[in-house]
């Protein structure tokens, strides 16, 4: 028996949250942000710090923030850190149960704040199909006569046990950014990690892998060709808010992104959709 229900956290946040005989699930209203999805019978494959306290105004610090519609820092130093679609409350426009799994649709309609940040036409919305994969669609439509460009990302946090043993692979071949300097490119398919690590990749094939004690998680993308690796590893993790100064031995984030020469041109009425989709492999 499937369910699909909108409940209220102790903090005041409203969520949506999924029962389902495939998984479980649970996604807030801000910033249309899962934060908890666990396929049956499997470990979760979404990562949150218990230094997160779910208030109103902050993106949840883990699952999948929305970075939209610019990527990291602003040119104005003034405006929110990746955009502002995460701490913005969307609209759950729709909900169907299937045999093979569950969609849920929603959009974020922009108030006058917003567009001092982003005047353009234009029409956000992400879908969530769940089952014993998480899939994650971003989708962009340029509503105007004119060429609209755009950043963003599906800010993905996994669990990880131990990241001084997690292999992350798939990277051979593409070439990648770090703390402002490059761009390097990857000669071998493997990441390890012993210290801060930063990279936003270019060139980047389709499917990358985590390889933890628990499994393998798969990261698939779509219309993406960039993605963003990142462990804050000891020093940043004392200067981030809603995170405990050990977070970093225990998550990794792998992001499907449109960054650097991959951001999104949307033509007049062109439409554009960022997916990743995540599961166990083993």
């Amino acid at each position: 028996m499937s369910a699909i229900t909108t409940k209220k956290h102790a903090n005041g946040l409203e969520y949506v949250n999924v029962d389902t005989p495939l998984c479980q699930a649970r996604i807030f209203l801000q910033g249309a942000q899962i934060e908890f999805f666990q396929p049956k019978n499997q470990a979760p494959l979404l990562w949150v710090s218990s230094a997160d306290d779910y208030q109103a105004g902050y993106g949840i610090r883990g699952g999948i923030p929305i970075c939209w519609p610019w990527f990291g820092m602003h040119s104005n130093p003034d405006w929110p850190q990746h955009g502002f679609a995460r701490t913005r409350i969307w609209d759950l426009t729709s909900t169907q149960i299937l045999e093979s799994g569950v969609e849920l649709n929603f959009t974020l309609e922009l108030n006058e704040e917003d567009t001092r940040y982003w005047p353009h036409h234009t029409q956000i919305a992400i879908q969530f199909i769940l089952n014993n994969t998480l899939t994650v669609s971003l989708i962009n439509t340029n509503l105007s006569s004119n060429t609209v460009k755009l950043t963003q990302a599906l800010h993905s946090y996994f669990p990880i046990t131990d990241i001084t043993t997690l292999k992350a692979k798939g990277f051979e071949g593409a070439k990648y950014l770090e703390f402002g300097e490059g761009p390097f490119k990857q000669h071998n398919n493997e990441v390890v990690f012993n210290k801060e690590t930063d990279r936003v990749y270019t060139e980047l094939g389709q499917i990358q892998t985590l390889e933890t004690p628990e499994g393998i998680i798969e990261v698939s993308r779509k219309n993406s060709r960039s993605a963003v690796l990142w462990n804050p590893w000891i020093d940043k993790s004392q200067q981030l808010s809603r995170f405990n100064a050990e977070d970093y031995a225990s998550m990794v984030c792998l992001e499907a992104a449109n960054v650097l020469e991959d951001a999104v041109i949307l033509a007049p009425h062109e439409t554009h959709t960022l997916t990743t989709q995540i599961r166990w492999k083993n």
